[in-house]
């Protein structure tokens, strides 16, 4: 303002937290007891956390797995300007080419709501924390994003490749 250019301001960036508090992160074994509950009371949230956890899939990525992609054995995601291929297991793409079937779906997106639309963010998330009691967890650790850490502490425990793991 003053042409006083060494008394300029500069905005301070504080770098994210690398790892989430260990208090807030879901174990295997309560992944597991919720899975257990989740078979019993609700096929579709039972499939769709199998789904997240076995790909590390965002839940915005969610409307690319289709029936197309599962027969294909991939899915190709477009999302924040980038394109990456997430690949499924072979023994979850059986699964929800069942549960397709039984649901009647044909083409498109396999995780919709009753009325045909793709689930969202708030659809997914109460149906988790719809869990936690009968499953002994804390709904503090029950979030969507906390299926992807798993997906991916499991990912780096086993092959201990960050790299690898940043492309995926």
């Amino acid at each position: 303002y003053h042409e006083w250019y060494d008394m300029k301001v500069r905005t301070l960036k504080i770098q994210r937290q690398m790892f989430a508090e260990e208090e807030r992160e879901l174990t295997k074994a309560e992944y597991e007891r919720l899975l257990n509950v989740a078979e019993k009371k609700n096929e579709r949230l039972y499939l769709l956390m199998q789904t997240i956890c076995s790909t590390g899939i965002r839940i915005s990525e969610l409307n690319f797995i289709t029936l197309e992609a599962i027969q294909r054995g991939k899915a190709d995601i477009q999302a924040k300007g980038k394109r990456r291929t997430v690949f499924f297991p072979k023994r979850l793409c059986h699964m929800l080419k069942e549960y397709a079937k039984k649901q009647g779906i044909k083409k498109g997106a396999i995780f919709v709501t009753k009325g045909g639309l793709p689930m969202n963010r708030s659809n997914i998330w109460a149906s988790m924390k719809s869990l936690c009691g009968e499953a002994n967890v804390s709904e503090e650790k029950v979030f969507p994003h906390n299926l992807r850490h798993l997906f991916a502490r499991t990912y780096y425990s086993q092959q201990k490749d960050i790299v690898r793991l940043a492309d995926i």
